[in-house]
């Protein structure tokens, strides 16, 4: 019975290999932002109040210009169809049912166009700033061409952080059966049939694509000389020249970051640390989030991400000025123990723990959060 995102958490953790649940659930070097993001999300208090008529709590906005049922969005996660075939095209899908937007990930296992040939709602796309800016603008055409509502850039993956949990996992994409980890493949055998024998096995976007890089082994090295460091904001604003849409900024964590990212023209931004995966020691996002709202003061949309396991967790992030939340490791969670199912019953579960957690603090909607709900 899945009743919170740790009991997806749980199932997730029996029905796919360790390699592929420690890439979902793990930081890098000692994890200690990764624990941040979570204690400093528990550490916050709501103001319990009483006899307000809260009969009616509106949970609806908008989102970087897409009509949201709540305040959250599916983050744009790696390797979704790993966790589950065809996974991101589940995810899109249960986002749509659930009237919140999607974001497709760059480094996806369906390609842009497989997950539109799949769903009827537009969804946001992600990328990052990579040394070969002909792809660069490859994606955005591709972005357009699949009518995507926004482009989401990161911007805190210049170098990568090390996570130690995937080399020692041996984390590959697919996966490959080694001596070292046979038998923990082959107790999963529901999994091993559907992502290593499915259509689904390579990064999407990618295949066929990169000059002659066509082997898993060649795109895997392709995209690591891809990261960036000398990417700045003029290349921000070589983005924004090329894209008519929304633009969401994710990844900032500072608030002169803030106010530049701002002053570039971003619809958007996320507060994010990159759900603990690269600066090991960066503050946790929910503690960096009320400065980078000051920050921007108005001149653009602040989201939020970074630990969100609940709807409580969600209001907190409304307390704190963000405009609405997104969900990354608990969406994998839900996704590896039941498929499109479980990402919905996680959306059902958020939306009813933030509506009842606002109606606790004698909020009558999502417009009215603030931090007065905080003790």
């Amino acid at each position: 019975m899945f009743l919170e995102t740790e009991d997806f958490r749980a199932a997730a953790r029996r029905r796919v290999p360790r390699a592929i649940f420690d890439y979902a659930d793990g930081g890098s070097y000692a994890e200690r932002t990764l624990r941040r993001n979570a204690a400093d999300l528990d550490a916050l208090s709501f103001r319990q109040r009483v006899m307000i008529d809260v009969s009616r709590v509106e949970l609806a906005t908008t989102l970087a210009g897409s009509a949201a049922s709540m305040p959250l969005a599916i983050a744009p996660t790696g390797l979704a169809g790993m966790f589950h075939p065809a996974g991101e095209i589940h995810g899109a899908r249960a986002a749509a049912a659930a009237g919140i937007p999607f974001c497709l990930s760059t480094m996806s296992i369906c390609s842009i166009e497989d997950v539109r040939a799949a769903t009827d709602q537009p969804f946001w796309f992600q990328q990052y700033l990579m040394r070969d800016r002909g792809f660069n603008r490859e994606l955005i055409d591709r972005a357009l061409a699949a009518r995507c509502s926004a482009l989401v850039l990161t911007l805190d993956l210049q170098v990568q952080g090390e996570r130690r949990r995937d080399p020692r996992n041996g984390l590959t994409v697919p996966p490959r059966v080694t001596l070292r980890n046979l038998l923990d493949v082959a107790s999963k055998p529901r999994w091993a049939a559907g992502v290593l024998f499915g259509r689904y096995r390579t990064f999407g976007n990618l295949a066929g694509r990169i000059g002659g890089a066509s082997g898993i082994r060649t795109l895997a090295e392709w995209i690591a000389t891809q990261f960036d460091p000398a990417a700045n904001w003029h290349d921000v604003a070589w983005v924004r020249e090329r894209w008519p849409g929304k633009l969401i900024l994710k990844g900032v964590l500072d608030p002169e970051d803030a106010r530049l990212a701002a002053a570039a023209g971003a619809d958007a931004i996320v507060v994010s640390n990159h759900g603990g995966r690269q600066l090991d020691g960066a503050p946790s996002s929910i503690a960096a989030l009320p400065r980078v709202v000051a920050a921007v003061d108005g001149r653009c949309e602040v989201l939020f991400d970074g630990g969100v396991r609940s709807g409580q967790d969600v209001a907190k992030a409304l307390a704190l000025g963000a405009r609405g939340a997104l969900i990354g490791k608990s969406y994998l969670y839900a996704l590896a123990a039941d498929g499109g199912r479980g990402v919905a019953r996680l959306l059902e579960i958020l939306r009813a723990e933030l509506r009842v957690t606002l109606a606790l603090t004698g909020t009558t909607g999502v417009a009215q959060a603030g931090p007065h709900i905080l003790c």
